[in-house]
């Protein structure tokens, strides 16, 4: 069952474990157990998707309960009227906050994409970021004796694919877990250290205005009991 952090006769959020597909995909053929299917057999009432998380991502994820809704929340989403809080473990310390404005090449999937034009300019993308806190570990990964982390807060202004985990490769700060724009020698480490092996990003906080009478929601996914236990030992 999952957890249900808003439902009404429009909507429904749920806190999206990390490891869950959306909906069914070419990504992974042979997976039957998807998101979409499990709500609706929760709630035993069709769900229609209004935006995405990554598999391994958690936290915030939104549905609509008829198409009429999914068509007006999908355009909030494509005119930035949402805002997006998220949550991350980087390799490094991060302290501050600074705007991340670097324009991202569109990713392309070799299936789905195979006929997208693969000579499209950059596009704008944009992420307000923030350190929270940050530790230090006795780990050693390559030529450093310690290994050191921060836990930060994200705020994508645009919609990129991949874009957070994109930024902070750039900045040379990649969130843990990630197997495409991280460390794998760090992922590792991490992973060992602590018993976690997944994505360290969190999707915490979407601000929305509701798509009938126009008011505003917050909708919030409190971080997992891993995370919890990761984050009890971060300083500020």
């Amino acid at each position: 069952m999952f957890e249900i952090l808003y439902h009404d006769n429009a909507l429904i959020a749920i806190n999206k474990p990390s490891g869950w597909l959306v909906h069914r995909s070419w990504l992974d053929k042979k997976e039957t157990v998807v998101v979409m299917q499990t709500l609706r057999d929760q709630i035993g009432q069709h769900v229609f998707p209004v935006h995405r998380l990554d598999r391994p991502t958690s936290g915030v994820l939104l549905f609509a309960l008829s198409s009429d809704v999914a068509r007006l929340m999908s355009e909030q989403f494509a005119t930035k009227q949402i805002e997006k809080t998220y949550h991350a473990v980087v390799r490094g310390y991060v302290e501050g906050e600074a705007v991340i404005d670097y324009p991202l090449v569109e990713e392309l999937d070799k299936i789905a994409d195979k006929f997208s034009d693969k000579n499209k300019p950059a596009q704008d993308a944009v992420t307000l970021y923030r350190g929270i806190s940050k530790i230090e570990l006795p780990i050693k990964v390559g030529k450093f004796d310690t290994a050191r982390y921060s836990f930060v807060e994200l705020k994508p202004q645009t919609g990129r694919k991949h874009q957070l985990r994109r930024h902070m490769k750039h900045l040379f700060h990649p969130i843990l877990g990630d197997s495409k724009h991280g460390d794998l020698h760090q992922n590792r480490a991490f992973a060992n250290y602590f018993g976690v092996k997944r994505l360290m990003l969190h999707a915490s906080k979407l601000e929305i205005s509701h798509p009938l009478n126009h008011k505003p929601i917050t909708i919030e996914a409190k971080l997992d009991q891993n995370w919890q236990d990761i984050l009890v030992n971060f300083k500020k």
